[in-house]
């Protein structure tokens, strides 16, 4: 043990703050998480080129960093978006769950998969009838698409293995591609937090092909903010379980792909504001860090919110935290969130097509000025909005 380490070891063990010592179970993202920084702060601090640690190994910590209350790394718990600090008195961003509703039974994650079974299969494997093409890197927050083309390729199925383990919905759910002619496609998603490979194994019958994707973190510090309680009471009210119930009925859903043209803006002319997508946060003083999984578009009361491509309206309503809320599945996985809407135009059931008025911008729900909070799921985890804005598919 070099004398660095030992000066390192003796400060935690004296109690000062800024080191942490890597313990079984620990990842980067959740040694990050749980000390309310990022993990390229950590990185960076640490001259870490990649996110691999070992137990035992002394981190050192950002100054003022210190241990928040999170939930424990092995459970899936009810952590709302944080809302982005304000760019002008009315823009508060919008808080969403990506998991179970509050106050609802912690289920605990199930191991990740050994080395082994995430193996690459060796250089050059091929399948029979069945090419397979993958961006080289993702970051967290990307929606992505694996490529497969030949005569077979619609036989094959996908698994992202790399999701066992983590708090994923479905994780490494079996896929099949979507398209013809010899060219299929199956979204992929990067979950908030995620800094290890993507793992992907694509089947057909007996032969496997098993590869990796890297994966960077966002280069985004820690908001910390102090909400007033008239605007973080919402998170409370008796209606949120309910709320979340019906949204993840729609991350559910796995209809066939409807869109055939590319993504568009939910709002004409109006940009994004600093409430970026991704950005990891704090409600209140020591709470919990978690992520914004939508993008905000501060815009007049009344502005038109537009469906971003076809589809058909799953929900649409008004909820305590969303606000006034519409909900379209796009199919293959896909759906879009509106939130905190003024009035709604549309219905449950409604086939919409893109650029159609589906309701107006307003304040509704937890948001203190009117602006529209976007969010892209892919099978129920946020993407980032920007990943599909004209294009037909992200890259």
């Amino acid at each position: 043990m070099n004398r660095r380490t030992l000066l390192l070891a003796a400060a935690l063990l004296s109690g000062m703050a800024g080191a942490y010592t890597v313990k079984t179970g620990d990842t980067l993202y959740s040694i990050a998480r749980a000390h309310g920084v990022t993990v390229v702060e950590v990185q960076r601090l640490n001259n870490l080129g990649g996110t691999v640690i070992s137990v035992g190994q002394v981190l050192r910590l950002p100054e003022g960093a210190s241990a928040v209350p999170t939930a424990p790394a092995t459970s899936r718990t009810a952590a709302p978006n944080s809302p982005a600090a304000p760019t002008s008195p009315s823009a508060v961003p919008s808080p969403s769950t990506r998991s179970t509703a509050p106050g609802a039974a912690q289920t605990p994650l199930p191991p990740r998969l050994s080395a082994a079974e995430l193996a690459p299969t060796p250089a050059g494997t091929r399948l029979s009838g069945v090419s397979v093409s993958a961006p080289e890197q993702v970051t967290m927050g990307d929606a992505f698409v694996l490529r497969l083309s030949g005569p077979r390729a619609a036989e094959a199925t996908v698994r992202f293995l790399s999701e066992v383990g983590e708090d994923v919905r479905r994780p490494a759910e079996v896929l099949r591609p979507g398209g013809a002619a010899g060219e299929y496609r199956v979204l992929g998603r990067v979950v908030l937090g995620k800094t290890t490979p993507v793992v992907y194994e694509v089947r057909l019958g007996d032969e496997v092909l098993r590869a990796r994707i890297p994966a960077a973190p966002l280069s985004q510090t820690v908001q910390h903010l102090n909400l007033p309680s008239r605007v973080s009471g919402v998170l409370q009210d008796a209606g949120r379980a309910a709320e979340e119930r019906a949204v993840e009925n729609a991350y559910a859903l796995r209809s066939p792909q409807v869109w055939t043209r590319p993504f568009a803006p939910a709002l004409a002319n109006r940009a994004a504001t600093s409430s970026s997508f991704g950005q990891p946060r704090t409600y209140v003083a020591g709470g919990a860090v978690s992520y914004h999984y939508g993008t905000d578009y501060p815009a007049p009361t009344g502005t038109p919110v537009l469906a971003v491509n076809d589809g058909t309206v799953v929900l649409a309503g008004k909820y305590p935290v969303r606000g006034n809320l519409v909900v379209i599945d796009h199919g293959a996985g896909l759906v879009s969130l509106y939130f905190h809407q003024s009035r709604l135009n549309v219905r449950v059931g409604d086939k919409v097509t893109r650029g159609q008025k589906i309701g107006e911008v307003g304040s509704t729900g937890l948001s203190a000025g009117p602006h529209l909070h976007l969010e892209m799921r892919v099978r129920g985890e946020a993407t980032d909005p920007a990943d599909w804005m004209n294009r037909l598919w992200p890259r």
